[in-house]
């Protein structure tokens, strides 16, 4: 079988992707917390651990991708009093945003989305697991997780108990032993959620969440667990903590994290008022070409999200649908995913900027194709687009839309190369059909010793 590359962030390394049984692949990647519109930074996790989920299911019989709704939070009750309505109506509502935003982002739907509030007796006997093996304790009615209980605790994020404690520069809670001990459940207040418990009325802590889902639908072990690189330490660090400790064995075996998008160079933050909805967004461009953008850096690498990049991912796309558009009612053949030099490239830890410029190829390849040949370059372009979740649209639907007004500036340019590159290899019909197209766009072509100039008519 080829092989998968991937770099664990448990050690740093780039190595080949062993799974533990390789008829049957188990993913679970941390979702949304849901109480208000996901923004692009949320969204780079999903773009990016759909288009592994896409090559795992290339590569292998069955694959389970789980990715969670955290549906009960702190930041959920207070959203909800702010709004002034209830948790569950405030929940399904966000949820139900979040679904229709990376749908149009076109994400596939995970295997499963379990909710945390549909999890919480599974919550609980995690608990009482902790606390029977000596890894939790009950104080002033929360019950908290002992990280001194553990001896390789820290070591995803390659932090120490002795570094935590001489960091903290908060007051350590009454309730805690150490300051670095952690919250598996906590008591509620009358007026907000709850549940039963043998600890009294209370909710579960975030970190408990995760852990106890993963259990309950993939088992004790997982092959890859994703997410955003914020979330290493200290969620990541803690369900590893529970899990282990909970039910014995290794937890994951590749941990994987995308790194941070920033806007304009700067850090998207509240507080600069840079943060940028995906909703928003999508009023100004395509879904595909959010997608297109969230994958034209390697997802270990920053991504400084702005105008340009938007508007060169627009422009990228718009080439690659004119190829396909140019190739017209040619039927493209059947085509392996495995042999798409695409393909290839994300089997390099999901390399999408060189799976990019693979597409390039692919499009150039097209474009310059016989009429024998065109069928097999049009299925290779597809094929290659299919794996990155892009070109999935009608060539003709898509270059309409693009630009309102007619075709863009861009595809123009474009198209004047191709009719360049086509007078260059003695293709006169090909060179002309361009022109007429042109022409029939309204676009007034002009002739001269240096190439070619256009102006709209």
């Amino acid at each position: 079988m080829t092989e998968l590359l991937l770099t664990n962030s448990a050690g740093g390394g780039k190595s080949v992707f062993k799974p533990m049984d390789p008829e049957h692949i188990r993913m679970y990647v941390c979702g949304p917390t849901v109480y208000n519109l996901v923004h692009i930074g949320n969204a780079r996790p999903v773009v990016v651990f759909d288009t592994l989920f896409r090559v795992l299911q290339a590569l292998y019989p069955k694959v389970t991708y789980a990715r969670n709704i955290t549906d009960i939070d702190d930041k959920i009750i207070v959203a909800a009093r702010e709004r002034d309505t209830d948790i569950m109506t405030l929940t399904q509502e966000f949820t139900d945003k979040f679904r229709q935003d990376m749908a149009a982002l076109n994400n596939l739907d995970p295997s499963i989305e379990p909710q945390a509030t549909a999890h919480v007796e599974a919550m609980l006997d995690l608990t009482a697991r902790l606390i029977e093996r000596g890894h939790a304790y009950v104080s002033e009615g929360h019950v908290l997780f002992d990280v001194t209980s553990m001896e390789d605790y820290g070591e995803l994020s390659g932090r120490n108990l002795e570094d935590m404690l001489a960091g903290a520069r908060v007051e350590v809670s009454s309730y805690k032993r150490h300051p670095g001990d952690f919250v598996l459940w906590k008591p509620s207040r009358d007026d907000d959620p709850g549940w039963d418990s043998d600890y009294g009325r209370g909710r579960p802590g975030w970190h408990l969440e995760c852990s106890a889902m993963i259990h309950q639908h993939l088992g004790d072990n997982i092959d890859i667990h994703g997410g955003g690189r914020d979330l290493i330490f200290p969620h990541h660090e803690n369900e590893r903590a529970q899990s282990c400790c909970g039910y014995g064995g290794s937890f994951v075996g590749t941990w994987m994290h995308n790194a941070y998008v920033d806007m304009d160079g700067e850090k998207m933050s509240k507080s600069l008022g840079n943060v940028r909805t995906v909703r928003e967004l999508l009023e100004q461009y395509s879904g595909e070409t959010l997608r297109f953008a969230l994958l034209s850096a390697h997802y270990r690498s920053p991504l400084n999200f702005s105008k340009e990049l938007l508007d060169n991912a627009q422009a990228t796309l718009d080439g690659f649908y004119l190829a396909l558009r140019n190739a017209g009612d040619t039927a493209a053949e059947a085509s392996d995913a495995h042999l798409s030099p695409v393909f290839s490239a994300l089997l390099d830890d999901l390399n999408t900027p060189e799976a990019i410029a693979e597409l390039h190829q692919l499009a150039k390849a097209l474009n310059k194709a016989s009429e024998n040949e065109k069928a097999a370059a049009k299925a290779a372009l597809l094929a290659g687009g299919a794996v990155l979740g892009i070109l999935s649209e009608d060539p003709v639907a898509w270059l309409s839309k693009s630009d309102p007004d007619g075709l863009t500036a861009e595809v123009i340019d474009q198209m004047l190369i191709d009719r360049a590159e086509a007078k260059a290899n003695r293709n006169f019909s090909r060179a002309d059909a361009i022109r007429d197209e042109l022409n029939g766009a309204g676009i007034i072509i002009e002739d001269n010793a240096s190439g070619a100039t256009w102006r709209r008519g």
